[in-house]
């Protein structure tokens, strides 16, 4: 502080500035004596030169001097040269020659002062590339520039090629190593450059899933002691132990790695000691995992840590140790402002244009994206220990939701009563979880639309369309953004085949949100249903590209394109649901019909016989096969068809005929015959069975013919007699309508004043009612 000087208010900041050192006054040489003494003297003199050329008088000229005034010079040759000043006292030369002005000027020359009439400039010296120390800048620059490459490879998923890039950087590594001890710069060694090599290797072997190579490569890195904080690299060893499900092994080397971390990474420590207590729940060791765990929610607390907490807990039947572990999870704190800070105030137009920015950036994701996460383990929390805390489900969920009421989620209460309604229905107990729901109409809008849309859910699912209707209509009236209530509201208005309203509730969902594939897939179905194809075609289509493997949306296509008489186009559809689902019988049916009708018999059969192979019980089915054999002469085969569907439809007399007929075709009479008399016996009034018994009877000769002939002729008499009463009955039905009409025609010009017309009657209400009715009776009145 001694030498600080502060300046006060009257000095001139500035001043001194403009000071130089006399010495450099070429307007003062006339008084400076030591200057003058000098010219005077003979060592201010040079001798006398003759100019080479007349007309340079040069030393006319007066020349400046930094120590007096200019003074003219007799020489040729310009100012002398200034020796010492008296006393013996050196002085620096004073005189600069003039840029471009020289006394070897010759006659005619040019002022040229940048020398530019030399011509260009000589060109540089090429570098010698082969030099030891070249060669190995050019190699170490190939190595940075593949570990570069495999990095940027396996950034996007070139996993095969990152890998190759490695290889290739350390073969290039290990040539440098050879060319530094060639030209001996052998302890000019970059380690650096070695570990790189080394680690991104052994990064690719793993990525690559060649966990053996990435082992080798991470030893060779921790055994060598020229690399500093190595042992670290324990920690990606022990992960390929765990990936390997080599548990013991990986815990030991996670804690070799925590030896060799000091205290001052915390961080580091506190994830490997949470990969510690994971591998323990792996093994079962639930008490060793929960000492890791708790050790980490005493030093540093977080929610996976709480959450995997919990589990240990739950496993062990802790009843008391899961409620704390519960309280410590939902007081961890997130470290996340308030969304308040990204609401725009009016006045500060600049903090409003930040706000805006800052609204959805990749922080406020991550912090977004945090909260849901911490929200997600809360329910799952509470969902799993609710049970186990007290004697009944209810219970422990009331426990849960006053413990989260009192924490930072308060706003997660609401979600877990809902939670609470949804268990109820996956429990199967319908009437709690709708009285669960109806507590939430009071609540604010939107826990009363998603309540609602439960409700209208449950009693959608019941055929109670009514209430199903209602509850829609509240969930869009408490949030008409809610997407799911839009659905269920077209879903009611589909049920009642109002196609073109159910497509509108279901274009609005889309509206509010592009991705609701329900909507979509409904939508789908209702232009199926007004027959509009194509535009059914294109929202499968678009469901196909968000739902890859849905067997459902494929389904849809094939039947679209089959109703757009595109056979081709349909198979290739079904094919790919069979590639989804192969033991599908329906898919594997409608393959065999759409090949059947490409007259391609052996393929249809082929998808025909598989989907009876896994639904023996579609009759259609079992026809298409039976005929399918007898078609081809092997009516033996379509006897087993015919049977099966005699067992499944035991009072349909055909498929007994049908059998019956098969041993007939295959020759076995006997055993037609017997078919036969056994069919006579269940239906003694069919027509059919009783003419191939006598036809039968006929061909072996039998007695029997004339008692089936008789039986026959009776069954046929009868027959006829019912067909003209049926006859007959119609005929008089006709006219009694025809007269019927005849006579009404001719009392309607007698009694027409008295007839009143529905819409007269329409009209015929109170004031009131007629208010509430206007719309309607505006509609008639336009008819």
């Amino acid at each position: 502080m001694e030498n600080v000087h502060l300046a006060l208010e009257e000095d001139d900041l500035y001043s001194g500035y403009n000071d130089y050192n006399p010495t450099f006054d070429s307007e003062e040489l006339e008084n400076d004596l030591g200057f003058q003494q000098a010219v005077r003297t003979s060592h201010g003199r040079r001798p006398p030169m003759t100019a080479k050329f007349p007309g340079t008088a040069i030393g006319a000229r007066p020349i400046a001097s930094s120590f007096g005034s200019r003074v003219p010079m007799t020489s040729s040759m310009g100012r002398p040269m200034t020796g010492a000043v008296q006393d013996g006292a050196a002085r620096p030369m004073t005189a600069v020659r003039a840029a471009g002005y020289t006394s070897s000027l010759t006659r005619g020359s040019t002022f040229d002062p940048l020398g530019q009439s030399k011509g260009p400039a000589p060109p540089l010296e090429a570098k010698n590339d082969d030099t030891p120390e070249e060669k190995i800048k050019i190699l170490e620059k190939k190595v940075n520039d593949l570990i570069e490459e495999s990095c940027m490879a396996q950034s996007v998923g070139a996993l095969q090629l990152a890998l190759e890039k490695a290889k290739e950087a350390g073969r290039k590594e290990r040539m440098l190593m050879r060319q530094r001890e060639q030209s001996g710069n052998a302890d000019h060694i970059n380690l650096d450059l070695t570990y790189s090599v080394l680690l991104n290797l052994a990064n690719q072997y793993a990525n690559n899933e060649m966990f053996p190579e990435a082992l080798n490569s991470y030893q060779v890195i921790v055994k060598n002691k020229m690399f500093s904080n190595a042992g670290r690299m324990k920690v990606n060893m022990a992960n390929i132990y765990f990936k390997q499900k080599n548990y013991p092994k990986a815990i030991k080397f996670y804690r070799m790695a925590l030896d060799q971390i000091s205290n001052a990474h915390k961080e580091m420590r506190i994830k490997i000691m949470q990969n510690i207590g994971v591998v323990f729940v792996r093994m079962g060791q639930y008490s060793d995992a929960i000492t890791s765990f708790e050790h980490i929610m005493s030093e540093s607390p977080n929610i996976k840590t709480g959450f995997n907490l919990i589990l240990c807990y739950y496993a062990i039947g802790d009843r008391e140790r899961m409620k704390k572990a519960f309280q410590k999870l939902i007081s961890v704190p997130l470290g996340i402002d308030e969304e308040d800070k990204y609401i725009p105030s009016n006045d500060d137009t600049n903090a409003n244009m930040v706000i805006e920015a800052i609204k959805n950036d990749k922080l406020h994701q991550m912090e977004r994206d945090l909260k849901v996460l911490a929200e997600k383990y809360i329910m799952t929390a509470a969902k799993l220990i609710a049970p186990a805390i007290e004697t009944s489900f209810a219970t422990g969920f009331d426990w849960c939701v006053d413990m989260v009421k009192s924490s930072q989620y308060v706003e997660l209460a609401n979600d877990l009563e809902i939670n609470k309604a949804i268990t109820y229905l996956r429990q199967r107990d319908f009437n709690q979880a709708v009285e669960t729901l109806k507590t939430f109409e009071k609540k604010d809008s939107r826990v009363k639309s998603a309540a609602a849309t439960n409700l209208s859910f449950l009693y959608f699912l019941e055929k109670d369309y009514d209430q199903a209707d209602r509850y829609s209509d509240l969930a869009m009236n408490a949030d008409r953004y809610n997407p799911a209530a839009l659905i269920n509201k077209g879903n009611t208005v589909f049920s009642k085949q109002d196609y073109e309203k159910a497509a509108e509730f279901y274009k609005e969902a889309l509206r509010n949100d592009s991705s609701c594939t329900e909507a979509l897939y409904n939508l789908g179905l209702t232009y199926k249903k007004l027959n509009r194809l194509e535009e059914a075609l294109d929202c499968f289509l678009k469901l196909h590209a968000i739902l890859r493997n849905s067997a459902q949306v494929m389904f849809q296509l094939a039947h679209l394109y089959e109703l757009l008489e595109d056979p081709q186009q349909a198979i290739e559809w079904l094919m790919q649901v069979i590639s989804v689902t192969p033991t599908d019988p329906q898919a594997l049916a409608k393959l065999g019909e759409l090949h059947d009708g490409e007259g391609d018999k052996s393929q249809a059969f082929q998808y025909y016989y598989e989907s009876f192979r896994y639904f023996p019980s579609n009759i259609d089915v079992i026809e298409w096969l039976g005929a399918y054999y007898i078609e081809t002469q092997f009516c033996e085969k379509a006897i087993q068809y015919f049977e099966r569907a005699t067992l499944i439809q035991p009072t349909q007399v055909k498929w007994q005929l049908m059998v019956a007929s098969c041993y007939r075709r295959s020759g076995n009479y006997q055993k037609a015959l017997e078919t036969y008399k056994d069919i006579h016996r269940k239906f003694p009034e069919n027509v059919e069975c009783l003419r191939f018994l006598v036809r039968l009877c006929t061909d072996m000769g039998l007695n029997e013919v004339q008692e089936y002939a008789t039986k026959l002729k009776k069954v046929e008499k009868m027959k006829e007699i019912k067909e003209q009463r049926v006859k007959s009955g119609r005929e008089g039905s006709a006219r009694g309508r025809r007269e019927g009409r005849e006579g009404s025609a001719g009392s309607a010009g007698i009694s027409t004043p008295v007839l009143t017309s529905p819409k007269k009657a329409s009209v015929m209400v109170s004031q009131s009612e007629s208010k509430q009715l206007s719309p309607l009776l505006d509609s008639e009145r336009g008819m």
